[in-house]
């Protein structure tokens, strides 16, 4: 996993609560488990005019000039800008993936989804919650100017827009070390790569019928 330590990115707002995983990306693209190849389906029933299917291509697809993504002043942004509530209902880690494969590496709200939550921090990508009066600030500024953008430092836990702070955020600390460092469960399991090897060999030797093969 990728660490994230600090970001400096325009922001992306998607101007609606109750934003759902089934939004983010539809249900018919969970079947595959490669963890790349999402971004193009990101928001696919906002983002294009006719339907979608696993393993289409999306060139030459009727894009809806009403939703954001669409909108060329808004396709460097690198943080999605959101209202209450995101990324509720059905737990997929594909959602996450979605954004990440689309370029996104942090999220603001005013509130996620527990599961959603969990999923960002799992997959190197940093959801954080902000009081709603500084969203709804960042949202005119946003959508004002398609240039605005914010700097997040993540080992600070910190906020800046135009050189000043505008947020002190609150992040746990064991997810704020695994993303400073770059450490999925994966990653976290094998810093114990050797305590692991000698347990299985003292294992091997006090009862060997465990690795007993015939």
């Amino acid at each position: 996993m990728q660490a994230f330590t600090t970001l400096s990115a325009s922001l992306l707002p998607i101007d609606r609560p109750n934003v759902d995983t089934d939004a983010i990306i539809p249900k018919q693209y969970l079947k595959s488990i490669r963890r790349s190849g999402f971004g193009p389906n990101l928001f696919d029933d906002w983002r294009y005019l006719d339907a979608g299917e696993p393993d289409q291509s999306c060139e030459g697809r009727r894009l809806n000039p009403e939703f954001i993504l669409n909108d060329e002043r808004y396709s460097q942004a690198e943080i999605i800008l959101g209202r209450e509530n995101f990324g509720c209902g059905s737990s997929r880690e594909h959602a996450v993936w979605a954004f990440q494969d689309y370029g996104i590496k942090a999220l603001l709200a005013p509130s996620f989804a527990d599961i959603f939550f969990s999923n960002c921090f799992k997959n190197g990508l940093l959801p954080i919650i902000l009081e709603s009066t500084l969203i709804d600030e960042l949202f005119v500024a946003s959508l004002a100017d398609p240039k605005c953008s914010v700097s997040i430092d993540l080992a600070n836990q910190t906020i800046l827009r135009d050189g000043n702070q505008i947020a002190q955020f609150e992040v746990d600390e064991f997810k704020k070390h695994c993303l400073l460092n770059g450490l999925d469960e994966i990653g976290i399991t094998l810093q114990y790569a050797d305590k692991i090897k000698a347990f299985e060999a003292a294992q091997k030797s006090s009862a060997p019928w465990l690795y007993n093969n015939d």
